[in-house]
């Protein structure tokens, strides 16, 4: 078995290429994989670790004066969630291409609380679901506000769109997402567009389901590894997305299989085979199509190394 860890903490780093050398010499050997992200902010960390390393590792972490603090999220997994491990400098460690004062992030909720707010919501609250919509359509908080984006950055216009709806004396925003880092950066942003009362749900989503299980949640949780979709406990949850083509109740997600496209969409399993793996119809006759095997847990598209592109290419694929 595997820990699947989902863990961030803003707190200076010094000096993080020094952390991220002593990062990889630490898993060097160790059965880990996954995405680590370092800068002189704190670090953002998705990854998957053998269960029998799992511990220490985390005691690695929180032995680094910075991180003492910092919570680790922890999901079991039969097997790897990710392809391999990265471990690197990144200059933002959530993207939104603008800066913000970290000092007035929202006021933290825990878990517990959250779900008291939940059931105390009245008019003069809104629910804000901070995710991108591919990942909102698999799953939610019931009574979220879902916005339509496509991309962490365009959470910046969303936000001059509330303006114009409520009033940000007034109102006061509850905010969440998957792990709880990209509210760490909205609620600055949404304090700074002049919305007064901000809460962020600590821990996000994952923390939430792992001690709340999924009261006031609905169908499943987008993430970003090879599991796609997960639950957030061990509740049963209804289905509420739906087969891209066909309409039907479905939770799979699938890339499309045309390269030039690779948009990600849900598909029920004879839709995906009917169009090979591909979104629509006019994809299946593109010149660069994957071959589509069926399966019933689909794994996320990922490129190809440069060898094996150069060989497609040579041969017209």
């Amino acid at each position: 078995m595997y820990f699947v860890l989902a863990y961030y903490h803003f707190n200076e780093i010094k000096d993080p290429h020094a952390f991220i050398k002593a990062h990889k010499e630490y898993l060097q050997g160790k059965d880990a994989k996954g995405r680590i992200y370092i800068n002189e902010e704190g670090v953002n960390g998705q990854m998957s670790i053998h269960e029998d390393q799992a511990e220490d590792y985390i005691k690695w972490l929180n032995a680094f004066e910075p991180l003492k603090d910092m919570d680790v999220k922890v999901h079991l997994f039969e097997s790897h969630a990710f392809a391999k491990l990265t471990i690197k400098y990144r200059e933002q460690l959530a993207a939104l291409d603008s800066s913000v004062d970290m000092a007035q992030t929202g006021e933290h909720v825990a878990p517990n609380a959250w779900k008291q707010m939940l059931e105390a919501k009245d008019e003069n609250t809104i629910l804000v679901d901070v995710r991108n919509q591919y990942e909102w359509e698999v799953g939610h908080f019931d009574g979220a506000l879902l916005p339509k984006l496509k991309t962490f950055r365009d959470f910046k216009e969303y936000v001059d769109e509330l303006k114009k709806t409520y009033d940000t004396k007034k109102t006061k925003v509850m905010m969440y997402c998957t792990g709880g880092i990209r509210c760490e950066m909205y609620s600055c942003l949404m304090k700074d567009k002049g919305f007064d009362s901000v809460f962020q749900l600590d821990g996000g989503v994952i923390k939430y389901g792992l001690e709340e299980g999924s009261k006031h949640w609905k169908g499943k949780l987008f993430v970003f590894d090879d599991r796609m979709a997960v639950p957030i406990s061990e509740e049963t949850t209804e289905v509420i997305a739906h087969c891209h083509d066909c309409g039907c109740p479905c939770e799979v997600y699938y890339n499309c299989a045309n390269m030039d496209c690779n948009k990600l969409f849900i598909s029920c399993e004879d839709c995906a085979k009917k169009l090979m793996g591909c979104c629509s119809a006019k994809c299946t006759h593109e010149p660069r199509v994957r071959t589509f095997t069926p399966s019933k847990h689909p794994k996320p598209f990922r490129k190809l190394p440069f060898e094996e592109k150069s060989e497609l290419n040579s041969k017209g694929a």
